[in-house]
This record gives structure tokens, C-alpha cells and sequence, in this order.
């Protein structure tokens, strides 16, 4: 099981998760999210490594469109089902004409091929977002991106992942003395806005850590963040290199990285 990011922050984000290829099946791979124009989409999969038609499923988190914005035109063309909330149906059901689609709800599992996906909620401001976490056989990959605040339930359905996608943001002072308009500011810094450096930190902090092997810092501001900030606020929960530390950026992602 491995993942890898076409690309990570408010300009558009695009995971992909692949199984395992055993004799009997080919490898399964799921996409979460693609915020990428349709050729922008298929430039990106190719750098990767993969063709569209090798993917799966896409699922989607909610409707913002550096989320969603390049899904149905790639699902339609390469006849991908779509799997979200009822929630993000309804508000991006004008888009889905020719699209196979498939309703998720928290904490239900789905399986597709050979990964296992666990949606689950968060706070932020769309109409039902999901989270998720991918499973196959005992190797378990969060993702988190999103989200304005901690949960109780976020908490729970991290524990015990052997890696993570962790969503750092931006940097609480920078946000603040950045040019940003004050409902803009207010907007991201709320409970359902984005998760801060420090907001992340105390999310890794919290969660059971003790099979975690790799923490990949996400969806990254441009303008009110940077890697440094964002890789210093997670080092101070994990600086004793037990745990390897990336960060995703806009332009490039990260390539493959193998859970556990």
C-alpha cells in the first residue's frame, strides 16, 4: 500500500492511494479529491507514473472547488465512480450528469478492490464534508486535511494509523498580519475553517501513535505558511525521529511514500 500527491493546497489537491498487486488482482487505486483542470489532471497522473484509466474510484471530501473542481469531467471521461456525501451531492449535483455516484456516510466502510475506505466527518464549512482513512489488510493511512478544529471523533479515527496526511495550514501570526481581508482571516481561522500548525501539532499529539511511521504535512498556504513553520510545529510531538516527516507542496505533491 502506498500514496503519493499530485498536488497539495488551496490551488487544488489530488490523492492517490494504491493496494497492493497480488497474482489474483491487479492493484486498486483510489483517488481522494481532484481539484486540477481535466488536462492539468491527466499531466499530473502521468508524472506519477499512472494512466487515468487506472484509477479505481474517486472519492471526494466536500465541494470546494480546489477539491472538486476537475472530478466529474475526469470521471466522466475515464467512466470512474464518484463516491461522497449526500451532503456534497446536493450541492454539486448540476455537475454529475453521466457519472456513476455513490453515497457515503460517516464511519461506514466501503470497500473497493483491495482498499478498504472509512469516511468520517469533520468541522469545516461545506455541506457535509468527509475525511478518511484507507485500509488494506492491517496497514491503516489517515487523512486529514479540512477541518477548523479539533474532534473527539477525528481523534478516535486516526488512532493507531502507520502514516498520515495532516493538514497544517497556516501559521497563527502570519495569518493575522497577512493582507487578507478580516472575513477572510475570520473564515479561515474559525472552528470550520483550516487547522493551524499548532492546531495540527495537538491533533498528532492526541492520536495513539505508536504504529505511526510516517506524517506528511498538507494543504499548505502559499501566502500564510511555509514548510519550515509547518514541519517545526510537528517536530515538537515527534522529535525523536522515530517518525519520518514530508511535506506536500502546490506545484509537485510528493511521490510515492509506502504506508508502514
Amino acid at each position: 500500500m502506498k500514496f503519493a500527491s499530485l498536488g497539495s493546497g488551496s490551488e487544488g489537491n489530488a490523492l492517490l492511494v494504491t493496494s497492493s498487486a497480488i497474482a489474483s488482482e491487479a492493484a486498486t487505486t483510489i483517488m481522494v479529491d481532484c481539484g486540477f483542470a481535466l488536462r492539468e489532471a491527466e499531466r499530473r497522473l502521468r508524472r506519477a507514473g499512472l494512466e487515468p484509466e487506472a484509477i479505481s474510484a474517486i472519492f471526494v471530501t466536500h465541494e470546494h472547488s480546489d477539491h472538486v473542481g476537475g472530478v466529474f469531467k475526469l470521471a466522466r471521461k475515464y467512466r470512474i465512480p464518484v463516491y461522497l456525501s449526500q451532503g456534497t451531492w446536493q450541492a454539486v449535483r448540476g455537475d454529475i450528469g453521466g457519472v456513476e455516484v455513490v453515497l457515503c456516510r460517516d464511519s461506514t466502510p466501503v470497500d473497493i478492490g483491495g482498499l478498504r475506505l472509512v469516511p468520517y466527518t469533520v468541522p469545516h464549512d461545506a455541506r457535509e464534508p468527509l475525511q478518511c482513512v484507507l485500509e488494506e489488510s492491517d496497514r491503516r493511512l489517515g487523512v486529514l486535511t479540512d477541518a477548523g478544529h479539533a474532534t473527539a471523533h477525528m481523534i478516535a479515527m486516526l488512532d493507531a494509523c502507520d502514516a498520515l496526511l495532516l493538514e497544517t495550514n497556516h501559521d497563527v501570526r502570519m495569518l493575522a498580519e497577512s493582507s487578507y481581508p478580516t472575513f477572510l482571516k475570520q473564515r479561515i481561522a474559525g472552528d470550520h475553517g483550516h487547522l493551524s500548525n499548532e492546531a495540527g501539532a495537538g491533533i498528532l499529539a492526541a492520536i495513539d501513535r505508536s504504529r505511526l511511521k510516517t506524517v506528511v504535512a498538507a494543504h499548505l498556504s502559499r501566502k500564510n505558511n511555509s514548510p519550515e513553520l509547518a514541519m517545526a510545529a510537528l517536530l515538537g510531538v515527534i522529535a525523536d525521529g522515530s517518525v519520518a516527516l514530508r511535506c506536500a507542496c502546490q506545484d509537485a505533491g510528493f511521490d510515492w511514500i509506502e504506508v508502514g
